[in-house]
């Protein structure tokens, strides 16, 4: 039996926040939180107003109930041996000063002879339908019975009428909601202002960490007033001084490396063309001195032995070109005794010989004759694989090869109308071969499909030339 696999923690569906929030800058996050606690506080302050309001509203319409019924009684006391019609005028103006009650003075046939109106005072804001619905009490009704000499003459209906209440607490509202809203804006603009400037080292110090991705160790940061941010900016200050100094060493072993890799391949060329130069030399000659004394012979001694001394002879021509190869693989012919340009032209007609269906055109402007050992081999090295790597991939008919010394370096660009860069750059090892030696040097090397071709671009600092030029020891070691 097979049972269901129970998804694992790692596996299941974790809970995302809003896009509106997921992604926004902290400044942003913070002014939505600000705003929140605000709304809410609106929101608190405005359900305690309603409350308080509501029994505010409740208490001041039941006073007034309450002084209806004793006002009736004062006005018919002392109104006993008044007319009915002015007894009914007279109360009409009293109950006008009474407040959020609506009064109306029914005769004794029930006809209405008099009547003061409940709501606000002119010229008062009225409040909105839905705020009244939130405050108004219930309703309350109360007959009060007029009796003049002992007998009832009509009756006075007090109903709660509680707007002008409601409106003057519409008016504290909107005041209140109104000055409240222009604070929440000034602090809003204020927080807005003061995380902008308390969050600018975080900008800062983004900036650094993309410089330092970048491989640029340069960049220093200041030191902040906040505590916090202060201790971050030190440590990255002491970060980049750290990964300065050890770019620093790297790039010093790695030249020391290529120092001693050239001065070991500098003596196994040396070895090569003064050893083993002159022992395919003598079994060359050799070979013609038997092939002489062959001739001598008769046949069929003479024949085979002939024959010997052509394989010998082949094969120790052969030999030869090998060894040429490997000198040339070693150590270039004439760099660091002829003019740097001089090499690199006999390098590229050697190649163009080789390769008759491509055209190489060189220039060259404001080259010195050398640059020191390490750097006009890291020179001549870069053209020769950034040339031979168009000639085996770049499937085009053109390649221009241009070197230049500018105020701060020298540049070399070698650029090809092929095919451009595939998709998937495989990794050999001349591509990081030429990186290692120009970044040892402190310079950079970048390679580019700008639309049609490929474009190679390297840039060594004149202070390493510099470098090497004053220690040529090391380069002669």
């Amino acid at each position: 039996m097979f049972s269901e696999a129970v998804p694992s923690a790692a596996a299941r569906p974790r809970l995302r926040l809003p896009s509106l929030w997921s992604g926004r800058p902290m400044r942003a996050r913070l002014m939505v939180v600000v705003v929140l606690i605000n709304l809410a506080a609106a929101a608190v302050s405005g359900a305690v107003i309603i409350v308080k309001a509501r029994t505010a509203t409740q208490v001041e319409t039941a006073a007034s109930m309450a002084v209806a019924e004793p006002l009736v009684a004062e006005t018919l006391q002392m109104m006993q041996d008044a007319p009915v019609p002015g007894l009914f005028r007279v109360l009409t103006l009293r109950f006008q000063a009474l407040r959020h009650v609506r009064v109306r003075l029914l005769d004794a046939t029930q006809a209405v002879v008099g009547e003061k109106a409940g709501g606000g005072h002119a010229g008062r804001r009225r409040a909105p339908a839905w705020f009244a619905r939130l405050i108004a009490p219930p309703v309350l009704s109360h007959e009060v019975p007029l009796v003049l000499q002992g007998r009832r003459i009509g009756t006075a209906i007090v109903t709660t009428e509680p707007s002008d209440e409601i409106d003057e607490v519409w008016g504290y509202a909107l005041a209140l909601g109104l000055t409240g809203t222009t604070l929440s804006l000034a602090m809003l603009a204020t927080l807005f202002f003061a995380f902008g400037r308390l969050l600018r080292p975080l900008e800062r110090l983004a900036e650094g960490l993309t410089r330092l991705e970048q491989q640029d160790y340069s960049p220093r940061l200041e030191r902040p007033d906040t505590r916090e941010l202060a201790v971050i900016a030190g440590r990255f200050n002491r970060l980049a001084e750290a990964l300065e100094g050890a770019r620093a060493a790297n790039r010093q072993l790695t030249r020391q490396l290529l120092t001693a890799q050239d001065d070991e391949r500098r003596r196994t060329a040396l070895e090569l063309h003064d050893e083993f130069g002159p022992c395919l030399f003598a079994l060359e000659a050799n070979s013609a001195s038997i092939a002489r004394i062959a001739g001598t012979l008769d046949e069929p001694a003479r024949g085979r032995l002939q024959q010997r001394t052509d394989d010998i002879a082949a094969i120790v021509k052969r030999v030869q070109t090998i060894n040429r190869a490997l000198l040339s693989r070693l150590r270039p012919a004439g760099l660091g005794q002829a003019p740097l340009d001089a090499c690199l032209d006999l390098l590229l007609r050697d190649l163009a010989r080789h390769n008759p269906g491509v055209t190489i055109e060189s220039a060259y402007e404001g080259l010195r004759r050398s640059y020191g050992d390490l750097v006009d081999l890291t020179a001549y090295r870069c053209v020769q694989e950034g040339v031979t790597n168009a000639l085996r991939h770049a499937q085009g008919r053109r390649i221009a090869v241009r070197l230049e010394e500018d105020a701060a370096a020298l540049r070399i660009r070698i650029a090809d109308d092929g095919v451009g860069l595939a998709p998937v750059v495989a990794t050999g090892r001349g591509l990081p071969g030429m990186r290692e030696r120009v970044e040892a040097l402190g310079g950079t090397l970048t390679l580019d499909a700008p639309g049609t071709g490929t474009v190679l671009m390297a840039t060594i600092p004149l202070e390493a030339a510099a470098d090497a030029a004053d220690r040529p020891e090391a380069a002669r070691a």
